[in-house]
């Protein structure tokens, strides 16, 4: 099986090449910039025939595509940017996907819906998103369901791991530097070790389970707010530092975030026949493998 994976330079890029050395088979990755140091090749995810052409000299027989435009803030002021990336990309791989046979697996977010459910959402909830980047992540959603090709869409949430910047990072630097920090405690969701995401992204390559088309929920398990998570980083880590807890309103960005994102993973869990860690045991873990 040979497998294509944009975004390689990112956190789930990078934690599924660490799970796929010599798992026997072929994997391509790509980025938006050559790196010959860890075997990245150049793609231009929005031109459509770098793309035909890459699936076809490569024969691929699934894409999973880990690129995205993320920084929720800047996407205010860059919505076409975000959209260019987020949903008329993701409308070529899908199309590109369905020309050739492959299979899609696209990465989605809690961002989707709007946070005012009093209860997990479940799949089939409808999106309804806050920000632009919620609106270009559902309209690449919407992209891959209208081409018509094989596809697994995953939804998640609060992405850390050990690789580039996330929320657990920073917050291991600040409280290695500060007496103090506030973290919003009205923001309710789900911490997701990317390390994780990507072992369910192999068991379904490794397993020929690409022919559950759909979409699918995954995150870790458990419930938490920002500040409990900073909390929990902030003891593993042995600092001593005090977390206070403040409300959104103290650190206004402009930009309108979910307020509650847990995401019910009963689908993904009784599809695919898995158990998804606890989000405190994943972070314990990635904590102590940390550089």
């Amino acid at each position: 099986m040979n497998v294509l994976v944009t975004g390689s330079c990112g956190q789930l890029g990078r934690s599924l090449a660490v799970l796929a050395e010599g798992c026997g088979k072929e994997f391509i990755y790509t980025g938006r910039k050559e790196d010959p140091e860890s075997g990245v090749v150049a793609l231009d995810i929005t031109d459509v025939e770098a793309v035909r052409n890459i699936v076809k000299e490569n024969d691929i027989d699934a894409i999973v595509n880990c690129a995205g435009y993320t920084d929720v803030e800047r996407a205010e002021s860059e919505e076409d940017k975000a959209f260019a990336v987020n949903a008329e990309a993701v409308g070529i791989l899908a199309s590109v996907a369905k020309e050739s046979g492959a299979t899609l697996i696209h990465i989605s977010t809690d961002y989707v819906f709007d946070g005012r459910s009093s209860e997990p959402y479940g799949e089939d909830a409808e999106p309804a998103p806050l920000s632009a980047y919620g609106r270009s992540k559902f309209a690449g959603e919407l992209a891959v369901l209208a081409s018509g090709c094989r596809h697994i869409i995953i939804r998640s949430a609060w992405l850390y791991s050990r690789y580039g910047k996330n929320f657990v990072k920073t917050i291991l630097e600040k409280t290695s530097s500060q007496s103090s920090i506030k973290v919003v405690e009205d923001q309710v969701g789900t911490p997701t070790f990317a390390g994780d995401l990507a072992e369910f992204i192999m068991y379904v390559i490794d397993n020929d389970m690409l022919d559950k088309d759909g979409i699918y929920n995954y995150t870790n398990e458990g419930v938490c707010s920002w500040y409990d998570l900073a909390c929990e980083v902030c003891d593993l880590s042995g600092h001593l530092c005090d977390v206070l807890p403040c409300k959104t309103s103290d650190f206004p960005t402009g930009v309108e975030r979910p307020a509650f994102s847990v995401l019910d993973k009963t689908k993904v869990k009784q599809t695919f026949g898995i158990d998804i860690p606890h989000w405190k045991d994943s972070l314990r873990f990635c904590m102590a493998n940390m550089a």
